[in-house]
């Protein structure tokens, strides 16, 4: 499977209890990916050459890292997906919801959380156009030992410019090119408590009400991905070349 080119590291050795159930928000219009997405949603779009839709490279992922349930939140093309899940041969258990008007991110994952079948139990959640592979159950294990109700996986990309090195005289030392940012972003993976399902708003987005307030009482943590890790989030039709550029380079370097 393509998605071996991605790797994750081995989990650690000290680890709590699996978390077994995840969402996946997939109702977005995607109209930065116009025209991929005049006919079908953003995660049935297929990085090319891969043979995988960017969401059947997510449900591999969650599977190998232990999840037995998923909930797809759909909205933009709902049936495109839904007629592919019929088909596919699936390693989990999947279940979609449809967002019949727009719900925001942080009303989308409620909505959608209240369709996962253990909710006294935490769970995953992942932007539906994130293209990566790292150890999630290392990221749950760091979620658990500090008590947090939310828990952030935060990328730090390359940037899309070279960039000059300079002393402080003003001479140019080194041309960078695409250097890591110096800034972490959130990266679009979380691990949830259970009990932050009922912390979300019914409509809305959760980044400027639910996690502000966690930040405040210390119960929100970021999880860095670890050095090496390939991640991507598919945003625009450049994003889609560029993974397949860095796809086919890993493939060849196999």
């Amino acid at each position: 499977m393509t998605a071996d080119l991605i790797p994750s590291t081995e989990r650690s050795p000290l680890s709590s209890p699996p978390v077994t159930q995840a969402v996946i928000l997939a109702g977005g219009q995607g109209s930065r990916l116009r025209p991929y997405t005049d006919t079908r949603p953003k995660p049935m779009i297929e990085i090319p050459g891969t043979g995988i839709p960017i969401v059947g490279h997510q449900l591999q992922w969650l599977a190998e890292e232990g999840v037995t349930d998923v909930v797809i939140s759909c909205g933009h093309l709902a049936e495109v997906l839904q007629d592919w899940i019929k088909t596919a041969e699936l390693p989990l258990n999947v279940a979609t919801v449809v967002e019949t008007e727009p719900l925001g991110r942080g009303g989308g994952l409620k909505f959608a959380a209240a369709a996962l079948p253990r909710k006294d139990e935490p769970w995953y959640a992942t932007n539906g156009d994130i293209w990566t592979r790292f150890p999630l159950r290392d990221m749950a294990d760091f979620h658990s030992e500090r008590d947090a109700h939310a828990t952030l996986a935060l990328a730090r990309p390359r940037l899309p410019w070279g960039t000059v090195e300079t002393d402080q005289f003003g001479n140019v030392l080194d041309f960078i090119e695409s250097p890591p940012s110096p800034y972490l972003i959130n990266a679009g993976v979380y691990v949830f408590s259970a009990e932050f399902t009922g912390m979300l708003p019914d409509l809305g987005d959760h980044e400027r009400s639910t996690f502000p307030r966690l930040a405040r009482e210390h119960r929100l943590s970021g999880w860095e991905l670890p050095q090496g890790v390939y991640w991507r989030a598919i945003d625009t039709a450049k994003d889609l070349s560029e993974a397949a550029k860095e796809l086919a380079a890993a493939r060849e370097a196999q």
